[in-house]
């Protein structure tokens, strides 16, 4: 498992009446670093403790790759399937 690429954030959770909500706090450049495509995957996670300025929540890049196509070769074996 590779290691994490932390995105330097704030991230808080606040109650409203309308629920909880997440206020993040992001560098453009820092996003801009990971960026792929013009779009940033990151997943927020809960911190085990808050931080000193109030952080509930850490981000990291989120480096998850969908498999490869299928090759022709693997797509003329499905066909071979008796139904």
């Amino acid at each position: 498992m590779a290691d994490k690429n932390y995105v330097a954030s704030s991230i808080k959770k606040v109650t409203t009446q309308y629920g909880e909500l997440f206020n993040a706090s992001f560098k453009v450049d820092d996003l801009q670093k990971i960026s792929k495509r013009g779009w940033v995957n990151i997943t927020i996670a809960e911190r085990r403790e808050t931080s000193e300025k109030g952080a509930t929540h850490y981000a990291y890049e989120n480096t998850y790759e969908p498999p490869k196509e299928v090759t022709a070769d693997k797509a003329k074996e499905d066909d071979d399937l008796p139904f």
